[in-house]
């Protein structure tokens, strides 16, 4: 039996003040908590730095997604305090977290886990490689120099599904070096897959996990977005779509293996809700920063520019919700990352995987930042809480 790694020390999570946004005091927060007082979990509202339990008017956050104002509802909602937001965050990370106390969960529910592949140039040439290399590293280094000779990397302004997209496609499949990756990065739909099942993200201050048997790896950090059931965007926080390199490079049908494990999708720390300070338009502008920090001294960081998306977000929900697809809990939606880590780690030409105990911080000014320590998956708490279980919870607390 393979034990799990020591338990690292309290303080690698970071502070409040750098999980709650930069203008927390003018933000719309909501999230989740697990709460032994009720014995189960509760949607909270944070404000100055305090957490409010909102379950006796809110059973669940997908509720408060689904009304008309929910930014403006919430604003002016009460509720019983439960702690300090540093004191909840605090127990979610500590080594031996006190189960007497509540700890922060990931912010959404009921909301089905969806993510949008392919959405920025550089992904998508590494999805390229990533496939033709089928999982070899040094491989992936030599097709990456040929193939951005051939293809360029700057595909930002070429518009997916556009007449100019589709003479490129013509050119590409002449020269040999069309992809299936290029058909859902350039051509007209989109790559939306389920990332997980329900209930099954995990938040900030806890493990991310990656499969033991996988050798290249990497976080994908991402702005997810919330969809409440119309189809109306209602509100941002930060997600980590962590992806198995080599399952996926050996074929895309491998997908679900790729992207769907134990502890393989985070979200957080909050969801901050759209209101008059914080709308799409601002999600369209933002940076979402990228630190990963290594117990064997490793460094790598990175930028997301949000303007540099191939597809609008807009447009992305008009593909995954409308009359062709309806989600009547609303969704989640995590719209891709121009980050594909190819900084050499160990080996030159072998690229970037992950270690376990590998810190990843994933941040954003308007968001605040979302912290994970890298654990196989097989080794991170198993996901033993479903639907059933939280309407058992809630049946029992008199919220349904």
């Amino acid at each position: 039996m393979t034990l799990p790694p020591p338990e690292p020390t309290a303080d690698w999570f970071g502070t409040a003040a750098e999980a709650l946004p930069d203008d927390a005091e003018h933000s719309v927060l909501v999230g989740r908590i697990w709460d032994p007082a009720v014995g189960g979990p509760s949607p909270v509202v944070v404000r100055d730095g305090e957490v409010f339990d909102v379950s006796a008017e809110f059973a669940t956050v997908r509720d408060i997604c689904e009304l008309p104002e929910p930014a403006a509802v919430v604003a002016g909602l009460g509720g019983r305090r439960v702690g300090g937001f540093a004191e909840l965050l605090g127990n979610t990370g500590r080594v031996a977290r006190d189960r007497g106390r509540p700890w922060l969960l990931a912010p959404v529910d009921l909301q089905a886990l969806k993510a949008a592949g392919v959405t920025f140039a550089v992904s998508l040439i590494e999805r390229v490689i990533e496939e033709r290399a089928r999982g070899d590293q040094a491989l992936a280094a030599e097709i990456r120099q040929r193939l951005l000779a051939e293809v360029g990397a700057d595909l930002q302004d070429l518009a997916p599904g556009s007449e100019e997209a589709a003479r490129l496609k013509e050119l590409l499949v002449a020269e040999g070096v069309w992809s299936q990756y290029l058909e859902v990065g350039i051509g007209p739909d989109a790559e939306i897959f389920t990332k997980g099942q329900i209930l099954s993200a995990v938040g900030t201050a806890v493990p991310v996990g990656v499969l033991g048997t996988s050798t290249w790896n990497n976080p994908e950090p991402e702005v997810a977005l919330l969809v409440a059931s119309t189809g109306r965007i209602v509100g941002a926080t930060l997600g980590n779509d962590v992806n198995l390199r080599d399952v996926e490079g050996r074929s895309a049908l491998l997908l679900p293996k790729a992207k769907d494990n134990n502890a393989s999708c985070a979200l957080g720390p909050l969801v901050r809700l759209f209101d008059d300070r914080f709308d799409l338009d601002r999600v369209r502008g933002l940076e979402v920063a990228l630190e990963i920090e290594g117990a064997d001294g490793f460094r790598l960081d990175g930028i997301s520019d949000m303007s540099r998306m191939s597809r609008d977000p807009e447009a992305l929900v008009r593909q995954l919700l409308g009359p062709h697809h309806h989600y009547p809990d609303g969704a989640v939606l995590m719209l891709g990352t121009m980050f594909a880590p190819i900084q050499d780690r160990d080996r030159p030409g072998e690229g970037f995987t992950h270690k376990v105990d590998d810190v990843v911080r994933i941040s954003s000014a308007p968001l605040g930042t979302l912290v994970n320590r890298v654990r196989h998956s097989e080794d991170c708490d198993p996901w033993d809480f479903g639907v059933r279980d939280l309407m058992g919870s809630l049946a029992r607390r008199g919220l349904l």
